[in-house]
């Protein structure tokens, strides 16, 4: 495994007079060579925390946590020179030099020797397709431009390991997009990817693995699928109408395994949605039977969504939440 979690905890001391605040409650993970895992959980789960410990920017309390087979914090150096860290935003970039200067300083602090330099420094603009902009200013660049040029810094000493902070918040959808496809080309380049996201959409369609946190506690792992399947969710069959249920909205109740139905306006037509249990034999098509004399536009069936299981597991959970 590339990384190795046992029991590790972390305990923010407070002042005199106040207790103390537990981040993480016995950690355990593994996390497999060339794998994207996706760190999920609401805001104070102990993501952050984490991906810090992890990166040997923080010591845990208790517990060990080891990357490539060493100690992060007995072998601090080493695992420095083992991963590249990107935390988005305007940490770690200086706007008033050019990309290609900004790589060139951060080739410098991960003591790149300075016969492979240039080579790195141009590889990595590629990859990130910023080599058009290399000698243009930090500050002239968009978000996205910046959130790439944040990767391309970790990866300029090609690092076996990359963890990615919230790679795509604050992205408008096009550079969302360009992000996601760069992180799979780097996974397919034999990376091992942590990536800490609220996007569930995001997770969902480039993670391997998943392990949802909540209240500093791993409350499941798994594969997006394994998430979705292991709470009981509805589904959801939704039909626009143009026209009042009347008598037909108790023939649509009547159904196998409707468990609710609510009828939203929406200026010239109500949305009608109807809440099924997983194991109903009801379908789309018999809620348009049970309807038959209504003028219908738009319908879709709606399975759970990684977002669906997410929301399911942090509500269970809701009375732990570290605050």
């Amino acid at each position: 495994m590339t990384i190795e979690i046992s029991g590790l905890s972390r305990v923010y001391h407070a002042k005199r007079g106040q207790r103390a605040i537990p981040a993480l409650t016995d950690i355990d993970l593994s996390i497999g060579e060339g794998e994207l895992f996706g760190i999920l959980g609401p805001n104070g789960a102990g993501k952050t925390t984490l991906v810090r410990i992890l990166t040997t920017l923080l010591t845990p309390s208790s517990g060990a946590a080891e990357v490539c087979g060493h100690d992060v914090v007995r072998e601090m150096k080493t695992v420095r020179r083992m991963i590249g860290v990107a935390f988005g935003g305007e940490r770690g970039l200086y706007d008033r030099l050019s990309a290609r200067d900004n790589l060139l300083f951060a080739a410098q602090l991960y003591d790149v020797p300075r016969r492979d330099v240039a080579r790195r420094v141009n590889e990595v603009l590629d990859l990130v397709d910023l080599h058009e902009r290399a000698d243009s200013r930090v500050e002239t660049f968009s978000r996205g431009m910046k959130q790439r040029l944040h990767i391309a810094r970790a990866l300029i000493h090609d690092p076996a390991v990359v963890f990615l902070d919230e790679p795509s918040s604050g992205l408008d959808p096009v550079a969302a997009r360009s992000l996601r496809d760069l992180t799979k080309e780097l996974q397919g380049r034999g990376k091992t990817i942590l990536i800490t996201t609220h996007e569930m959409f995001e997770a969902d369609i480039l993670c391997d693995r998943v392990a949802v946190l909540v209240g500093g506690r791993v409350r499941q792992v798994g594969s997006p699928d394994d998430i979705k399947s292991s709470v009981t969710l509805e589904r959801v069959i939704e039909v626009e109408v143009r026209d009042e249920l009347g008598r037909s909205e108790a023939d649509v109740r009547a159904l196998d395994g409707v468990s609710g139905l609510d009828i939203e306006s929406r200026g010239p037509v109500n949305l009608l949605s109807v809440r099924v249990g997983n194991g109903s034999s009801t379908r789309l098509v018999d809620v348009l039977r049970a309807i038959p004399h209504l003028s219908v536009g738009s319908s879709l069936e709606r399975t759970p969504t990684l977002e669906d299981a997410y929301v399911a597991i942090v509500e269970e959970q809701k009375d732990e939440v570290v605050t």
